[in-house]
């Protein structure tokens, strides 16, 4: 049984129609799997102390992209932190940008792939409201340390012995001046007191004019009587 050769024509003309159809299709499926925004994600961490912002990449194709860090501001760009491209895997390539980042502060994070995307990742990421530094707590005011025994003030600088004192501080000198009478003093003294050194004379005096009044009034007795008896 021969074949007609325009029958075979036809079958090798459909063939081809069909295989090309299924490598545009097959072509499309790949473009569509080859790179989307939604295998990019953003998230901001702190590495110690240090604020970073990472973004991961899971397209397995491995289309290289382009991932622009934008701050933002009221809704506008204040300033670019940074640019970089990744390649990425069915496993995720992160890239990471360094940003001392404030709390509850918002970043737009842009993904360009040349024929594939050129997207925003969305929403746009917002950082933690607590910082990656933490604040210092002021030092605890130390106690004043306690004085040990080993410390404390030599016996002898505590005991000391008291100075011996000298010849001339035990003894007070004799004050001459106070003890000798001063001659208005003394003649004032002795006249109230009567220890004149004129006493014995002015005794004796006395004595003598008692023994005298005493022989006038005798011998005046005497010559009385004399005289009744005649």
């Amino acid at each position: 049984m021969s074949i007609n050769r325009r029958t075979v024509a036809r079958s090798v003309r459909a063939l081809g129609v069909a295989s090309a159809s299924a490598a545009l299709a097959l072509g499309l499926a790949g473009n569509a799997l080859a790179c989307d925004i939604s295998e990019f994600s953003a998230e901001a961490k702190c590495d110690g102390d240090k604020g970073v912002i990472t973004v991961t990449d899971v397209d397995p194709s491995g289309v290289p992209a382009t991932v622009s860090v934008f701050l933002q501001n009221n809704g506008a760009d204040l300033k670019k932190i940074g640019e970089q491209v990744v390649k990425g895997s069915r496993e995720g390539v992160t890239i990471t940008f360094a940003e001392n980042w404030k709390p509850d502060a918002e970043y737009r994070v842009h993904v360009k792939a040349a024929g594939y995307v050129d997207q925003d990742i969305k929403p746009n990421l917002t950082t933690p409201s607590t910082s990656c530094k933490k604040e210092e707590e002021p030092p605890a005011p130390s106690e004043p340390p306690t004085p040990s025994a080993s410390a404390s003030t030599p016996a002898e600088e505590t005991e000391s012995p008291s100075p011996t004192p000298s010849d001339s501080a035990s003894t007070p000198p004799a004050d001459t001046a106070s003890n000798a009478p001063s001659p208005a003093n003394d003649d004032s003294n002795l006249a109230e007191t009567g220890a004149n050194s004129n006493t014995g004379l002015i005794a004796g005096i006395a004595v003598a004019l008692v023994a005298i009044g005493g022989g006038a009034v005798f011998f005046g007795l005497r010559r009385r009587g004399a005289s009744s008896d005649r």
